[in-house]
């Protein structure tokens, strides 16, 4: 009898804090996979506002609204990619892209993660055109600002995100 192949991949991001960008991609991602990973991990480059373990709950509390989602798992390392990707006995990075900018940076980032480990893939998935103009920068500045984010985060973490720019 023939053993299984579990597909599993690897989602990873800052999500400071998750858009319903990023949720966009994780439902779509979710069903080519056994098992999607979202890994959480701190962008050096970016200057954090949420804990990542604050992160991880506001994610898990996000998935907790869509039982559709039952084989998504969020996880948080450090250090390379690639690394937390073997580990996780994943093959496939999944990145999202809203426009041009992003793929040239993406694929650099793809072709130095195969670079690294010729066994990992990068699959790219466009946003929704609902989601193209949407970033964590973009809604942690409106939420900042008293702005209205209805829409632009999962409703579940709203007051979350709200809560935690008013600090």
């Amino acid at each position: 009898m023939e053993e299984k192949t579990v597909r599993i991949g690897v989602y990873p991001g800052s999500f400071d804090p998750l858009t319903n960008g990023h949720l966009d991609i994780i439902k779509r991602a979710s069903k080519l996979f056994d098992k999607l990973i979202v890994g959480v991990f701190c962008n050096s480059a970016k200057k954090s506002i949420f804990s990542m373990e604050e992160r991880v709950e506001l994610i898990n509390k996000t998935l907790a609204v869509y039982p559709e989602l039952h084989n998504v798992d969020v996880i948080m390392f450090e250090g390379l990619l690639v690394d937390f990707v073997k580990k996780s006995g994943a093959s496939t990075l999944v990145r999202g892209l809203r426009a041009v900018s992003d793929y040239e940076y993406e694929l650099q980032m793809a072709m130095l993660n195969k670079h690294m480990c010729e066994d990992i893939d990068t699959i790219f998935f466009m946003t929704d055109i609902k989601n193209s103009f949407l970033s964590s920068s973009i809604i942690k500045d409106v939420a900042k600002n008293g702005g209205n984010i209805s829409g632009l985060v999962p409703e579940v973490i709203i007051d979350d995100v709200k809560n935690k720019m008013s600090e």
